[in-house]
């Protein structure tokens, strides 16, 4: 190792020194795997070189909704050539069970299927053809039992996951008996497939005294870990979990990813031979669970002004057959009933139900948009009942200072901008001249109608589970002054490894290329939070900036110690270090660390601080901040056929000082055409039988590049860092955005409702397709 690094001359540092550092955080930078992903350079699990020996998984599926298993007969699959070995629940040598946080996920089917798509076996062969053929000779024999399919059915059995839960403040129903206006409803919210780019995934290879090493497209890979080592009965430090990339997660690998691990695991571990276990479209759509669909219930009170006075909330979540997240996911449902609007004496409540379906589970947003869908839906129905604009009515609600600032659940809202938010997109977007132009425009077109709609996003930024705020990252500095980055989160297209590696940038002042960001990887950082919440950047950046900050004040110690001189006379700029009047490139610095033993390597760890949550009361402080926005959407409606187009949204989104603008700008755009989706076009159907019909992309539209709006304006707020101490001031975009979308619902209830000149509120489910959109028309009288 040379102990002489070429050295630039002082004034070369000097001019180095002097200028701007071109990464760091608040720059534009690309995603760090820009390139890859368009060149098809990155490389997913799939992607890899085949080990030798390894066996291709196939899962044998239950036809049934609810049914006893009452006998198995696998002889045919074997002759099938190439098959290794069919698995059942009696080949797994620990617990069957991988319930995330209960009991109730078993790993197979072993008595009784309780959905259609339950993995009941395994097939394991030679290649991927051989283990679908021999799958399908697989002779499984039912007693049917009658299933519960219907949300509705279920909540009138009391059919639970787990009780029901209530957050109450004040005396809704004096509020309600007392009130002016009074009005009830009742709606249903759909759910929503994940449709990752990259479908479930797992390859697994043994290794010596009894370990794995496993490759898992999961945002959890702790969560894998911990289930994988209980599948097999061994000890967590006989599993390493590797996660470069994902190709989409949206919360659908946050806990479902784990069972495809543990049956790759499974064959790996008594087979002795590396296994893959990469599902169909169509088996994913069937095994796996979605965003939990929603029957709600309300009863509101309110005044002349439509200010509320007196809100009963029922929030009722198909669950499916098992707990998975659902009690987390329904709490936070539960958190933005009340979205931006103070709610004065409420009492929502939560059910969780349960159905024979897929168990459903996490997705972007995790329950939140569909407590704020409920709201936005009152806020309309006020409007409609009071012949007034539903903006005015919102900005009436929203919450206010001192008197109108604590939330149903007992948190005060401190820091509010969404007045100010509101103020700025009613005049960008032209928000009043367009009501006009609108109001015009239907009173003379009797058959297509326009529709518009400004909507608020206020979201809260934490796990709602207090133990989950924490992260880990470990910092390596080498004697060239190259840096390589571990931390918890997890890669799937968001943008997070090149987050994190300009906040280390910016506190080492190196160019951002100096920076590796390795794949995520129990070895390294144990013990990690799943990527959800919109908690990644906000925990792994802090990690890592607090790792980076311990190897600088190393380094800033030596070169005090070497040139005699105080801390503050020692300065990081632009890949430039200067200590006593002189200058060094920092990969000097770094070389010369070594050479007088300095440590160059730390981790860094962070925990929220300040939260919490009484779950027993149904009060707390669950949220260290909040994320806010809103959108302004326009449409038009065929009221004939139903059909609609998305004409023009405006969006102004709060991400505090922005950790890159580029990066929360895509996530801004693509959050928000995710939401209208599932709000529009995306609908799940079941048949009666419980099997899931849209189980393909043949059957299941996702949004196109044509339902983007042709006009989409989308702004970052400006001068409003975050308060809380966040890494560098910055805010969460993961989530908050996906609601953004509910604008363009309410743009076409708007629309729906002109049909009547706004003398009745449509009231329609969600997804808004266009058959309900006629079917709303048509019920006009």
């Amino acid at each position: 190792m040379s102990t002489n690094p070429v050295r630039l001359s002082e004034q070369a540092l000097i001019e180095q020194f002097t200028r701007e550092m071109n990464g760091g955080a608040g720059k534009s930078l690309k995603h760090e795997s820009a390139d890859k992903h368009v060149s098809g350079k990155a490389e997913y699990i799939d992607d890899k070189l085949t080990l030798p020996g390894m066996l291709h998984l196939c899962p044998v599926l239950s036809q049934h909704a609810h049914a006893k298993i009452l006998n198995i007969d696998t002889s045919a699959c074997y002759s099938v050539p190439g098959v290794e070995r069919v698995f059942s629940w009696k080949d797994v040598p620990g617990e069957l069970d991988i319930g995330p946080l209960a009991p109730g996920d078993p790993l197979f089917a072993r008595d009784r299927v309780e959905y259609h798509g339950q993995i009941v076996l395994t097939v394991a062969a030679q290649t991927p053809d051989a283990a679908r053929a021999a799958a399908l000779k697989a002779v499984i024999e039912y007693e049917l039992l009658e299933p519960v399919l219907d949300v509705e059915e279920a909540l009138r059995r009391e059919l639970y996951v787990q009780e029901p839960h209530v957050h109450q403040r004040g005396d809704a129903d004096s509020a309600l008996a007392t009130a002016t206006h009074r009005l009830q409803g009742q709606f249903h919210i759909g759910g929503q497939e994940h449709f990752y780019l990259e479908g479930q995934i797992a390859v697994v290879q043994p290794g010596e005294d009894g370990s794995v090493t496993v490759w898992s497209s999961t945002q959890h890979p702790t969560e894998v870990q911990k289930l994988v080592a209980s599948v097999l009965g061994v000890t967590m430090n006989k599993v390493t979990v590797d996660m470069r990339r994902m190709g989409g997660g949206f919360g659908g690998k946050e806990t479902q990813a784990a069972g495809i691990a543990c049956h790759a695991a499974l064959v790996a571990a008594l087979t002795g031979k590396p296994a893959k276990m990469r599902l169909s479209r169509r088996d994913d759509m069937r095994i796996t669970g979605k965003r939990h669909p929603f029957f709600v219930r309300y009863d509101v009170g309110f005044t002349d002004e439509g200010m509320l006075n007196g809100v009963v909330i029922d929030l009722a979540a198909n669950c499916g057959y098992s707990l998975d997240l659902s009690g987390s996911i329904c709490d936070r449902a539960m958190f933005h009933a009340d979205n931006a609007y103070y709610l004065g004496d409420a009492r929502v409540t939560g059910y969780r139900c349960r159905t024979n379906l897929a168990s459903n589970t996490a997705y972007r947003g995790f329950g939140g948009p569909q407590g704020m869908v409920a709201i936005e839906q009152i806020m309309d129905h006020i409007a409609r009942d009071l012949g007034l604009d539903p903006l005015d009515v919102r900005k009436r609600n929203y919450y206010g200072d001192t008197e109108r600032n604590v939330t149903h659940y007992h948190q005060t809202v401190e820091h509010n901008i969404m007045p100010e938010i509101t103020r700025q997109l009613e005049v960008s977007a032209d928000y009043q001249n367009r009501r006009a132009q609108i109001g015009e425009f239907n009173r003379h077109s009797p058959v297509l109608k326009r529709g518009l709609a400004l909507t608020p996003v206020k979201f809260g930024i934490s796990f709602t589970s207090s133990f989950l705020n924490q992260a880990g990252a470990l910092l390596l500095i080498y004697t060239d002054g190259t840096v390589q980055l571990n931390h918890g989160g997890t890669e799937m297209g968001q943008g997070l490894n090149t987050k994190v590696a300009q906040v280390v940038a910016q506190v080492l002042q190196i160019p951002v290329e100096q920076i590796q960001v390795t794949a995520t990887n129990t070895g390294k950082v144990p013990n990690t939070s799943p990527t959800a919440a919109s908690s990644g950047a906000d925990l792994n950046g802090k990690a890592a900036e607090i790792a980076a900050l311990t190897i600088k004040e190393r380094l800033v110690e030596m070169l005090c110690r070497l040139h005699h001189c105080e801390a503050e006379h020692v300065e990081f700029r632009n890949g430039v270090v200067k200590a006593a009047g002189r200058h060094f490139t920092f990969n000097e610095i770094a070389h010369l660390a070594w050479l007088n033993q300095v440590p160059l390597s730390a981790t860094g760890f962070y925990k929220v601080p300040g939260i919490h949550y009484d779950r027993a009361a149904g009060r707390g402080q669950p949220f260290y901040y909040f994320s806010y926005g809103a959108a302004c959407s326009e449409v038009i409606i065929d009221t004939l056929t139903g059909e609609y187009r998305l004409l023009r949204t405006d969006i102004l989104h709060d991400v505090g000082r922005s950790l890159n603008p580029a990066l929360d700008i895509g996530q801004i755009e693509g959050g928000f055409v995710q939401g209208a989706g599932w709000l529009t076009c995306e609908e799940l159907v079941w048949d009666e039988k419980g099997r899931l019909l849209t189980d393909s992309p043949m059957s299941y539209k996702i949004p196109a590049i044509s339902d983007v709006p042709c006009d989409l304006r989308v702004n970052l707020l400006e001068n409003h860092a975050n308060p809380q101490h966040t890494v560098y001031r910055s805010k969460a975009v993961g989530e908050p955005p996906f609601m953004l979308g509910i604008s363009v619902w309410c743009a076409l209830q708007d629309a729906v409702g002109s049909v009547t000149n706004y003398q009745k509120h449509p009231l329609l489910d969600a997804p808004a397709t266009p058959e309900r959109v006629f079917w709303g028309c048509q019920e006009a009288p």
